[in-house]
């Protein structure tokens, strides 16, 4: 898990793209929480890339919430959590991190846990 959390958390042009290829590593399990917040939270908690301009770390957030919502509710509303302090960031970064949290909101059949930490961070 420290070598993915490493990889995912590396100071590097072309983060997201290293990161989208690590959920692809054969080492890799969605259904393994430990080894999925050592590459998705990880990821989520660098500043410079989760929150990069133009949104894409948030798009690619919100599909792997969706999809780990499936799999573990109560690892994909603690993944949610990510985008709660959007209030805290600009305008443009607020926006698309609110985005997210209403697309995922809406999916049917999300789990509960997920709903809420959504419908809490839009209040």
């Amino acid at each position: 898990n420290k070598w993915f959390m490493t990889q995912a958390t590396a100071d590097r042009a072309g983060l997201l793209d290293d990161v989208k290829a690590l959920v692809q590593h054969p080492d890799f399990s969605w259904t393994n929480p430990n080894r999925l917040r050592s590459v998705v939270s990880a990821f989520a908690s660098s500043m410079e890339h989760f929150h990069a301009p133009g949104g894409a770390a948030y798009a690619w957030l919100g599909d792997a919430i969706e999809k780990v919502d499936k799999i573990n509710p109560q690892v994909a509303s603690r993944l949610a959590g990510a985008f709660a302090l959007h209030k805290r960031y600009d305008a443009e970064r607020g926006e698309l991190m609110r985005a997210q949290l209403s697309r995922i909101k809406a999916l049917p059949g999300l789990s509960k846990d997920t709903f809420e930490v959504c419908a809490r961070s839009l209040a």
